[in-house]
């Protein structure tokens, strides 16, 4: 079981967090980006990066991904396509998506995104709060706890 981290949008505490997990329980994590990233010398943190591009960070992850491993993204189609290859995703807020909600919250996107182009304003996401960082730390642990003897 490794996790794989959708890095170039993952916001820096999330990745501490990720961090410190590693280490703890001595999961193989690894950083996907487009753009170099610094990470603590470890041997179980590491860092890949990809060539600058439109999904180029997603697609080297979905190749990677083997079932059982758990996507760090809030890429929603990215997290689709490792849920088809037997994986898990967790957005940074702390939310698992499964085979029953993310097809519904891609679907929501997509809706969003013809409002959007079609001149209506509909805001973004929230900022990242204590409470999101939170609930994807207790998320994480819980994954953890059921993986990692």
């Amino acid at each position: 079981m490794a996790i794989w981290v959708d890095a170039d949008a993952c916001p820096n505490v999330i990745k501490e967090i990720l961090f410190r997990a590693a280490e703890r329980k001595q999961v193989q994590t690894t950083l996907v980006a487009n753009q170099p990233l610094r990470v603590p010398g470890s041997r179980f943190i590491r860092a890949i990066q990809v060539a600058a591009g439109f999904d180029v960070a997603d697609h080297e992850i979905v190749q990677r991904v083997e079932k059982g491993d758990l996507v760090i993204t809030a890429d929603l189609p990215l997290a689709a396509e490792v849920i088809d290859k037997g994986a898990l995703a967790l957005n940074p807020r702390g939310e698992l998506y499964t085979k029953e909600n993310v097809r519904a919250r891609v679907n929501m996107r997509d809706f969003m995104e013809t409002l959007r182009s079609s001149g209506i304003h509909t805001g973004g996401p929230a900022t990242l709060n204590a409470n999101d960082r939170q609930q994807f730390a207790n998320a994480l642990d819980r994954y953890l706890a059921q993986q990692v003897k």
